[in-house]
This record gives structure tokens, sequence and C-alpha cells, in this order.
């Protein structure tokens, strides 16, 4: 066999197939590389992001023997990292926020009201404070207190704020404690080097004076933690006073790895249990860490991105894979002739087949080895399917070839006629594609209704989320081939009416296509419902981003306070340029009964108007004597006694669920913008809603009192640009794109290679017709004919099933991670930007099927009559 010599003969067909088969291994391979490197990626920022408060893990030491020095708690920092298992010590580090600390907890002025004074020692904090006033704490001594006696007495340093908000300058001494209590002698003044390191998370009581407003107070409670040098850590377990021992031991988010998070999570509740082993005798350890939440929460919304790539990405890997196996149909045809002569001329099945096979084989293997070495250029961790992707493309090619061959060529000269009449299929065939539809549709009905089965933080993905797709597109193609003869014949049949000949010749070619035209449809309506899909999947979640950002903060712009806020500064913020409205409310923690609610005190009409025009569905005020409100439905409708600022007794004129900006689970109470002024009590608003497009950071100066806490300011747009700018979220999002784009390009090469191989044929019968008198222009009128049906019918059927999927599949897909956690109600808008990528791609698909009808009717018109009709003679 001259295997070579049909490589040379065919060598545009094969190159063709070797570039379609690079760019199917560099994508099956590289594309898992790309998608874990960006898990990766997006775990250790999702991790960088958060507090290291949050994100350490820090063991609590309660009711433990008092220690006395230094070494001794470095020594149990020594025990409880080697406690650590493999995972976390991969995690944990020495330096950066690692350090230990003791400090007192909640201990009270004794002679001060409503003011706590703690105690604390840091390890470290020689290098990370500064000192503005006085020296550093010395030796602890004693003091005679009146009306106490001799205690003892420590030197301490406070954080600037206290020493005005507190009154506590250098040299002064405060008793505190309620029982054996010690005093406090204030040695200096000190500031941290860098407020910004996220090592005062873990501290940040030592550098601020926190302010607690209790419920039913009008004065907030004030603390602040004092630092003290290394020979009063004694002395700060002297007495029955709460101490606590903290040990923090370090996370690098760069270390940090997507595919042991299951390990992690496992590794942390065995540390936990741990160190609770080595507690003291009526001791108490513990390991206080919201690492476990973060890591579940990532791997929840990792399942649901895997999911979602799972489903594009599968789709794509299937067209990927349809037009290779259309383009070894390209060089099967190409050969035929050539292998119909050896098997005539005694060549054995297998010879003949092998030989064809082997032509292809020398066109895919080089190129897929190419496209493998490539995928290792693609940045990320290498997942299993970077070795089997490449195995899986040269199976296709190779055994759809041998198969192919085989039965092309089972026996001499064996030659059929699919253009003039259609095999009718076998029952068994009709039975099966029956089963595979209603298969299909049972298996989305049992996803709409029951909805996903398993645990996808644990366990991974609905395995029936993952194949219903896969039925549904086979079923819509099954569908398509079977239905499109009938609304053809029936155009075939109005044509055959009309005086012209070319709509009825185009509408009957088109009919009596060969049966090879099952892989464009195979292809195509893949490509297009996926493409529906992703672009219906991303509107959808665009669109809940934005009313997500509106709910949670209520308002272009939003200002929270600890305590009041003066109508000075709500002048001064209506002051700042951007300003269009300000709107005040009060918001806080009341009791009904013995049930804890939530409490906002507001004018809906005038909020109604603040927000119109934005997606925001705010209710209409309550009506009625009294003091008439909005309730969550579990506190019913009778009246309520409300013990919030003051007691009131509010009626219940209508329910409510949420309110925005407030992110709360309890129940929740509206209640009009004066109704501490119908019972007698003063309004004092501590939260601003403010419409337009100010700065945050001005309104954030304006609204500031000077001395007190610097207010909270959340911006509509900043939240927008965080929900956003989420790890996974541009990952995604991203990958929907190039998806749809690469989906788009196969589509393309799909029908060019379809017109390729109906091309012969097509010029023959052209050539015929054109001996009966068709001009060239009606040749080409023709053969758009011939192929646009098929395109049509296959489009309509894509877009049908894109629209459908998200339906089918919503109760599956939690893509809350993305939407600010959110749930997309809706996949967006079947309008506009919904449907403009869809659109496009049938129009460009269109566009090019006319090209290709116009060049191949050139093409065909270059050719000698007599030529042609001396081959259809053969």
């Amino acid at each position: 066999m001259r295997i070579l010599t049909l490589m040379r003969e065919h060598a545009g067909a094969a190159a063709v197939l070797a570039v379609l088969t690079l760019s199917a291994c560099l994508l099956i391979s590289g594309t898992p590389r790309a998608l874990q490197s960006a898990y990766d990626h997006g775990l250790r920022q999702t991790l960088a992001a958060t507090t290291a408060q949050d994100r350490d893990l820090r063991v609590l030491a309660r009711n433990a023997t008092p220690v006395r020095t230094r070494a001794e708690l470095a020594a149990k920092e020594r025990a409880f990292r080697a406690l650590l298992p493999s995972e976390l010590a991969a995690l944990a580090t020495t330096g950066g926020t690692s350090h230990f600390s003791v400090r007192t907890v909640d201990t009270p002025a004794f002679d001060r009201p409503k003011q706590y004074v703690n105690v604390g020692w840091l390890s470290d904090f020689d290098r990370r404070l500064t000192w503005v006033e006085g020296r550093e704490p010395g030796a602890p001594s004693t003091f005679a207190a009146r009306g106490i006696g001799t205690i003892p007495l420590l030197e301490v340093g406070v954080p600037e704020g206290a020493t005005t908000t507190m009154n506590l300058p250098v040299g002064s001494i405060v008793v505190i404690g309620q029982s054996e209590q010690i005093a406090v002698r204030v040695s200096g003044v000190y500031r941290p080097r860098n407020p910004a390191d996220p090592y005062w998370d873990h501290e940040r009581d030592t550098i601020t004076v926190e302010e607690r407003l209790p419920p039913g107070q009008l004065e907030p409670d004030r603390y602040v933690t004092s630092l003290t040098g290394d020979e009063g850590i004694e002395l700060l377990g002297y007495g029955a006073r709460r101490t606590v021992y903290s040990w923090v031991l370090g996370v690098d988010p760069g270390r940090a790895d997507a595919l042991d998070l299951p390990s992690t999570l496992g590794a942390i509740k065995d540390y936990n249990g741990a160190v609770a082993l080595e507690a003291d005798d009526n001791a108490a350890n513990s390991v206080a860490t919201g690492l476990p939440r973060l890591l579940t929460s990532y791997a929840e919304s990792l399942a649901t991105a895997q999911t979602v790539m799972f489903l594009v990405l599968g789709g794509l890997l299937a067209v990927a894979l349809g037009v290779i196996v259309l383009a070894v149909q390209l060089m099967a045809e190409r050969m035929a002739a050539a292998l119909a002569l050896m098997r005539a001329r005694g060549g054995a099945l297998g010879q003949v087949a092998g030989a064809g096979t082997a032509v292809v084989a020398i066109a895919t293997v080089p190129a897929a080895a190419a496209g493998y070495l490539l995928s290792w250029l693609v940045p990320g961790p290498v997942t299993p399917m970077v070795h089997v992707g490449p195995l899986i493309v040269l199976g296709v090619a190779t055994g759809f070839a041998a198969i192919r061959l085989t039965l092309a060529h089972r026996a001499p000269l064996h030659e059929r006629r699919d253009d003039v009449a259609a095999a009718r299929p076998s029952p068994r065939r009709i039975t099966l594609e029956l089963t595979t539809v209603a298969l299909a549709l049972a298996g989305a009905y049992l996803v709409r209704s029951r909805g996903v089965s398993t645990s996808a933080a644990t366990l991974g993905a609905d395995p029936f989320l993952l194949l219903v797709p896969v039925a549904l597109a086979v079923a819509a193609a099954l569908i398509t081939l079977r239905c499109y003869p009938f609304p053809l014949r029936a155009l075939v049949r109005l044509a055959a009416r009309r005086r012209a000949a070319v709509p009825f010749l185009g509408l009957t070619m088109a009919a009596r296509s060969k049966s090879f035209t099952v892989l464009p449809v195979l292809i195509l309506l893949p490509a297009l419902a996926v493409s529906v899909f992703a672009s219906i999947v991303s509107g959808g979640v665009s669109s809940t981003q934005e009313l997500a950002a509106w709910q949670r903060v209520g308002a272009d712009i939003r200002v929270e306070h600890a305590v009041a806020i003066t109508p000075e500064a709500v002048a001064r913020v209506r002051n700042v340029p951007g300003v269009e409205a300000v709107l005040t409310a009060m918001t806080g923690d009341a009791v009904v009964g013995r049930t804890p609610v939530e409490v906002v005190s507001i004018d809906l009409a005038a909020y109604r108007e603040l927000v119109a025009g934005g997606p925001l569905d705010v209710p209409a005020p309550p009506g009625g004597p009294g003091i008439p409100a909005l309730a969550s439905p579990l506190l019913g409708r009778e009246p309520l006694s409300v013990r919030w600022q003051v007691a009131m007794r509010v009626d219940p004129r209508g329910s409510v669920t949420g309110f925005p900006g407030l992110q709360t689970q309890r129940n929740l109470i509206v209640l009009p913008a004066d109704a501490n002024e119908r019972v007698g009590a003063p309004t004092r608003p501590n939260v601003l809603l403010v419409r337009g497009s100010a700065d945050p950071a001005a309104v954030r100066e304006a609204a500031s009192t000077q001395g007190g806490l610097p207010p909270v300011v959340r911006s509509r747009a900043q939240t927008l640009a965080a929900i956003k700018g989420s790890p996974l979220t541009g990952a995604v999002l991203d990958t929907l794109m190039i998806v749809t784009a690469a989906l788009a390009v196969y589509c393309l090469v799909a029908v060019v290679l379809a017109l390729v191989i109906t091309a012969p044929a097509r010029a023959g019968a052209l050539s015929f017709l054109r001996t009966l008198g068709l001009s060239p222009r009606q040749a080409r009128r023709l053969t758009v004919l011939e192929i646009s049906p098929l395109i049509l019918f296959t489009a309509l059927a894509g877009l049908a099933l894109g629209l459908g999927l998200p339906v089918a599949l919503g109760p599956g897909m939690d893509l809350s991670a993305y939407t600010g956690d959110l749930a997309v109600s809706g996949h967006g808008p079947l309008s506009g930007g919904a449907l403009l990528t869809p659109v496009l791609l049938a129009a460009g698909l269109t566009a090019v099927s006319v090209l290709g009808a116009y060049a191949h009717t050139a093409i065909g018109r270059g050719r000698g009559l007599g030529s042609v009709l001396r081959v259809g003679d053969q």
C-alpha cells in the first residue's frame, strides 16, 4: 500500500485535519490547567482579601493556669505548632501576623462609669508600636488605693485616642476590676507604626477605643485595651478576672491550593481536637478561625463554577471532536476512489481500511503531540485530563476513520445513490431514538422537580446536572434530523407550483442530501445551544449583581454611625458636591417579648422617591392611627410591645421579609421616621441614605464628628465593583465569553468543511444542469437554497435548546456565589444583549454559507463540462 502517496495526494485535507487536531489537543489539555490555575488564584485572592482574624489560626486558652514569663508562652507556641497536621503546616508561617498575647476581658474601671480598661501584652509590641508621649511600661509596683488598701500597680501604655475619649493622660492611675482590684498607671501613649498591617486585625482593641451602645441607653460604653511590658505578664492572671491567652499562627494565602480543600477542612477539625486535649485542668483550649467558613464557601462557589465550566467546556469539546470527525470524513471522501480501486484489485478489507486509517494517524498523531506539548506552556497544575485529553482526540479521529472506511469498503465497488432515495430507518433505530428523547425529557423534569441531590461542597456536582444537558442536546439533534424534512417537503411542494426551476431544484437537493449531513447538525446544534446558554447565564449574573449591590447598600451611598448623626453633619453631607438628596433613618436592635428584632425607622414615601428608577422594590408606607408598622410574618398581626430606644406599642399593618442595606437573618420591624416623637422621645438618626454621584471619601469626611469614631460609608458603585471583581466571577464570565467565541469559530469551520465535502457532487450536478441552460447566477442561488435549510433549522433548534437549558437546569445552578449571595431568579431578558451573541452567530453562519456557495459555484464554473460528465459516467 502506498500510504505516503495517499498522504501526498491529499495533503490539503491532511493539513486541515492536523490543524484541527492540534487545536483540540491544546484546548482539552490546556484548558484544565488554566482553569485550575484560576481556581487556585481565586482561593488565594479570597483568603488575601479577608481579614487576618478570619484567615489565621488563633489558639485560645481560657481558665488556664496563669503563665508567668515570655519563655513559657513561647514554649506553648512551639507545642501548638508541632500539633499542626501537614495540610495546615504547609499554610502556616512563622512571620507575618504570627505572635502570641495575653489580655483581660471586659474589665470595668472601678470608679469610672461606662468605662472598661483591659490590660494586655503582645509578644512583639516593641517593633509594632511608636511611642509618641511618655515611655514604655516598666516593672510593677504597689499602690495604696483609698478605701481598698495596697494593691498591685501595673504600668501600661494606651493608644492615642484613649487620652481624650477616656481621659487617660500620661501619669493617670485607674483602679480596675470588681474584686481583687489592681491599679494601672499610664506611662506612655503609642500609635501603630503601620495601622494597615493585617497584624492589627487580631489586636484592633489595643490601638482604638471601642464604643458600644447598650439597648435602651443613649450613651455608649467605652472599651480600651492597654499594654504592659514583660514584667507585668504574671499580674494579668491575678485574681478572679477573665484572662485569655492566645497564640496566632499566621496563614499564608499564597500557599493555598484548591485541590486540597477537602483535606484542609478535615485537618482544621483534627487540629481543634488535638489542641483541646492539650488543655490544663479546668481550662478550655480552642482554635478560633474563620478558615473553615471561608474554605467551605469557596468550595461551594468552586463546585458551581466547575459545574458551569463542565457544561460549557464539555459542549466545546464535543463540538471540537465533531469538527475533527467532519475533517476525517473529508479525508475519507478524498481517498474513496483510490481505496475503492485498491479493494477492486484484490486488497483485503483490513489492508484497505488500515491504509486509510494510517493516513489519518500520520496527520493526527504528530499534531496531537504538538498540541499536548504546547499545553505545557499554559501555567497551572497538571490534572489527569491534561494527559488523557490528547488520547481521546486521537481515539475519536482514528476510530471513526477505521469504522467509516470499513463500512464504506466492505464490498468491492460497492456504490449507493443516497441522493436519490433516503433509506427508511429500522424499527430498532426509531425505538432507540424515541427512548433517548424520553429519557432526556424525564431527566430535565427530575432536575426541575427535585433539584440537586448532593452537597456540592463535599460530593461535587450532581451527576444528573451533568448528564441531562448532554441528553437534551442529543435529543434535540435527533428531533431536528427527523423533523426538518417535513417542512422542507412542504416548501418543495410550494416551489413545484411556481414556474421558476431554481427554488424547486435547490430545495429538492437539500431534501436529498447525503447521510453525512448529520455531522454538521451534531456540531452546529450544541455549539449554538451552548452559546445561547452562556450569553443568558452571563446576562442573568450581570443583572443580579446590579440588584445585589442595590440591596446591600440601599442607595447610591450609605452612611452608618455607631452613635447619632448630628443635624450639622447632615447639613455638611447635603453640601458635598454630587449629592442630590439625603434621607435620614434609624436602625438598631430591639426586643419584642423575648424575641430579638431589627428595627428600621424611615420615611418610606421619601425612600421610594430616593431610589426611583432603580431595581429596588420598596414597600408602600402603612397608614392608620397609632404607630403603624411593617413586621416579619413570624411576629404576627397583633399589636406589639417593642423595647427599643424607648418602649412603644406598634400596630403591624403589613408584612416585610427584608430591607435594603440590612444583612440580617432576624425578624424585622419597619417604623415611621417619627415613631420616637409619637411617644415623646427624640429622633436620633444613625443612618444617612444619599442619592448622587458624590465621592464616598468626601461624604465620610462631612459625616465625621470631631473626637469620635468615623462613620462607615458604603458606596453602591464600589460594592458592585467588589461583587464583579470577586475571584471566581471573572474566571467564569471570561470563560463563557471565550467559549462562545471558540464555538463560533468551530461553527464556521464546520460549515466550510460541509461545503468542501459536498463540493464534488454539487459541482457535478450543477454541470449537468448547466448543459440544460442553468445560468451561473441561478447556480449560485441553487447552491444557497441547498445549504441554507439545514443550517436554518439547526440554528432554530440550537437557539430553542439554549433558551431552555437555563430553565431546565435552574434549580441545580446556584450562581449566588457570583452575585453577592443573591439568587439568580432569572437569566437575563430574552432580548437585546442576551440574544445578541446567538443572532450574530446565526448571521455569521448564513454569511459563510452564502460565500461558500458562491465560491464553490465559481470553482465548478471554471471546470470543463466535458470532464465533469466523463467523471460522472465512470
